[in-house]
């Protein structure tokens, strides 16, 4: 009788929702200045090129370090909760942040900016696993759409104020204060982490897995360094491309094998595949990765270089997006929470985001920001009905032991997805707008010799339009225009593939538990002989 308390604090079930709420708010807190790292500073990118003497391989790179660290480290993270304190975990993930993000405000050098954004990546890597774990160690599956508005309230803010308060701080104070702006939000969550989570530490062995989440680490590396730099820097069919392909299946092969054979408590437990569910959930992550972060993050590039806007304009028309996914992820929570069924929700997402990935593949430099705008809104109520229900359907399926693990897996996955989404799609724009710009260029220079000398001056990296001559910003515009409609015509595929995997997938009704009948059934049976005496 004295292990019932326990028990049932480690289940959750047993909390109140202001209990649960109080809990919430330093996640969220911790969450929201994950997610602001990368929307504060998308539309200060240009800018931040600009000063900083970049090219549109820096772009590309400033975003692929963070998503690169943060998709290397997730799966580690995960497993380290399922091993020791997830609060003191969310909080070193918030130092590790802290101090790349102060880095970054300094940076003297895209190099050592990329740098810093790899550290901030470390620190965002364990917010995104560990935030997903602990509200899952509170909350039943069947309960949690009654949080999900939290959660996709959080979302929406930091995906909308950090567009806005980034663009607002480029046009006044600088782009270094975009890095500088979260540190308040991660003291903040910091100490209400410390004054409001408490969550019973399981003692068990611990078996770190060193040499598997080094493989890993470095697998994924080698794989996305070959994809983001792929055209840019080599060609892709040379003797560099082909010792970095060989050197990513050997090491993620070696990973594999160390998992699978090695490792006595692997990072990435492979028998976790072997649930229909995380399959199928991992494989659509890493599509909707590829579709979802490797062509929207081009956007704010699209809204200041094609349409000449200024950067807190384009952090307004993110809010298009971000109101579609507030609205489909509160309503499909509610109504999920309510009713325990899930995957119609899943399956209407996916085809709402191959409909908005459709329609923003026709935009160009001269579509109306209006019908931008609306396209934007569709993708974004697709994704808001996909991104936590996909989690909630893994989460509902493995048992609580593995929950960091588990939900760590389609974490990395989507994140893996997006990272080489990002640096892929990232490589096809700059080369399209490097053939279309040098096209054009050259037809106006054999028109008009006068402007040879203004020519001249456009050469590599990703020029501010607003002060070209009338006829070479046109050619900008209309590369840039071109080039970001071609890229989501490439995702569209992905999220086709996603919606089949997603098909596939077989609806489990929601627990009202967090832990599975099977473990609570291996709790009470043994402690009823005791009880009977």
């Amino acid at each position: 009788m004295t292990q019932a308390p326990t028990v049932s604090a480690e289940q959750g079930g047993q909390m109140t929702h202001r209990e649960v709420l109080e809990a919430l708010s330093g996640l969220l807190l911790a969450m929201f200045v994950a997610m602001l790292s990368s929307t504060i500073v998308s539309n200060a990118l240009p800018t931040i090129v600009d000063d900083l003497e970049g090219s549109q391989t820096g772009y590309t790179w400033v975003v692929v370090a963070t998503m690169l660290a943060m998709t290397a480290t997730t799966p580690i993270w995960g497993k380290f909760a399922d091993l020791f304190d997830k609060k003191l975990l969310v909080q070193s993930a918030l130092v590790i942040f802290s101090a790349g993000s102060l880095v970054a405000g300094f940076a003297p050098s895209m190099e050592v900016l990329i740098g810093a954004r790899v550290i901030q990546g470390l620190g965002v890597g364990g917010l995104t696993a560990l935030v997903q774990v602990v509200i899952a160690t509170m909350v039943s599956p069947r309960e949690r759409g009654r949080y999900s508005g939290y959660i996709g309230a959080v979302f929406a803010l930091a995906t909308v104020s950090g567009p806005l308060v980034g663009g607002v701080l480029v046009d006044t104070v600088g782009w270094r204060w975009c890095f500088f702006a979260g540190l308040p939000v991660a003291a903040l969550a910091f100490v209400v982490l410390q004054k409001t989570l408490r969550l019973p530490v399981v003692k068990r062995d611990v078996s770190i897995d060193y040499l598997g989440a080094f493989l890993l680490v470095g697998g994924v590396s080698i794989l996305l360094i070959w994809v983001s730099l792929g055209g840019q820097n080599f060609d892709w069919i040379s003797a560099t491309s082909g010792l970095l392909v060989v050197g990513a299946i050997a090491v993620i092969a070696a990973a594999i094998h160390v998992e699978a054979n090695v490792a006595k408590d692997p990072v990435i437990p492979l028998r976790l595949f072997k649930d229909r569910t995380l399959t199928l959930a991992t494989i659509a992550s890493v599509l909707i990765g590829v579709a979802m972060f490797g062509s929207t993050v081009y956007l704010s590039l699209y809204f200041q270089r094609a349409k000449d806007m200024s950067p807190t304009e384009a952090g307004l028309m993110s809010i298009c997006m971000v109101g579609g996914l507030l609205v489909s992820s509160i309503l499909s929570g509610r109504i999920i929470s309510r009713t325990g069924v899930w995957k119609r929700w899943l399956v209407g997402g996916m085809v709402l985001v191959i409909l908005g990935l459709g329609l923003l593949s026709t935009i160009d430099a001269g579509t109306p920001l209006w019908r931008t705008g609306a396209f934007m809104a569709v993708l974004g109520l697709g994704l808001g009905a996909t991104m936590q229900n996909l989690v909630l359907a893994v989460q509902n399926t493995i048992a609580l032991a593995d929950m960091g693990a588990g939900s760590s897996v389609v974490a990395f996955f989507r994140s893996l997805g997006g990272s080489v989404g990002i640096a892929a799609l990232g490589a096809v724009l700059a080369h399209q707008v490097s053939d279309s710009v040098k096209t054009g260029l050259t037809e106006l220079v054999a028109k008009n010799p006068e402007l040879a000398s203004a020519v001249g001056h456009q050469t590599g990296g990703i020029p501010d339009v607003s002060g070209m001559p009338a006829p070479i910003r046109a050619i900008f515009e209309s590369a840039f225009g071109d080039a970001t409609g071609h890229i989501f015509l490439v995702a569209l595929p992905f999220a086709v593939g996603a919606l089949v995997a997603v098909l596939l997938i077989k609806e489990v009704p929601l627990r009202t538990s967090v832990k599975r009948e099977d473990e609570l059934v291996g709790e009470v049976s043994p402690a009823t002989p005791q009880q009977q005496r």
